[in-house]
């Protein structure tokens, strides 16, 4: 079994956008992110993205246009030279209360069981504290927050008090050295 990098989509990879991702034109990459991925592509840890897509569940796109929004960005980052195992996308909104839309841990097990994963030695890296939580909950060696897309307003939200301790850093790029080092 191998330990994953599991990493949100928007706000770590990509820019979030305030009415959806919807389109491959939409699709602008946070400064770094590429390099960064870059760096990481020869890693022992799969890595792995798991992302709420909620604009599906609500009719803006149909999970047709989703899957080909991920695919651009998995082809972005492979002509980048950066490396996504897979992809596990939960296509249901809020009010849906599936279980594999963060803060629920489903995603992640999904890809755990699919790609035998050791959860872990894994980690997470997210903008947002529901991804903090679906790391946790799904027992991950640790769950990362980054200041990009959402993550400075997230980390200062009363709710972060309530999981703490919170391991946070600018960058993707920071959050992978700190992997790193903790891996070897």
């Amino acid at each position: 079994m191998k330990p994953a990098i599991f990493l949100d989509r928007d706000g770590v990879i990509i820019e979030n956008r305030e009415n959806y991702i919807r389109s491959c034109a939409d699709v602008i990459f946070i400064p770094g992110a590429l390099s960064a991925l870059r760096a990481m592509a020869c890693s022992p840890f799969k890595i792995v993205v798991i992302t709420n897509q909620s604009v599906i569940g609500r009719g803006l796109i149909s999970l047709t246009q989703g899957e080909l929004i991920n695919e651009y960005v998995l082809t972005c980052i492979t002509e980048a030279g950066g490396r996504i195992d897979a992809v596990f996308m939960c296509p249901h909104t809020p009010d849906d209360y599936c279980d594999c839309r963060k803060p629920q841990p489903g995603l992640i097990m999904q890809a755990a069981s699919a790609l035998e994963l050791d959860l872990r030695r894994s980690y997470l890296v997210g903008d947002a504290l529901s991804d903090i939580v679906a790391g946790r909950a799904a027992g991950v060696m640790e769950s990362v927050l980054i200041r990009t897309g959402r993550g400075a307003t997230q980390e200062v939200l009363p709710e972060a008090l309530q999981i703490q301790p919170l391991v946070v850093f600018d960058s993707l790029a920071e959050a992978f050295d700190y992997i790193s080092v903790l891996h070897v």
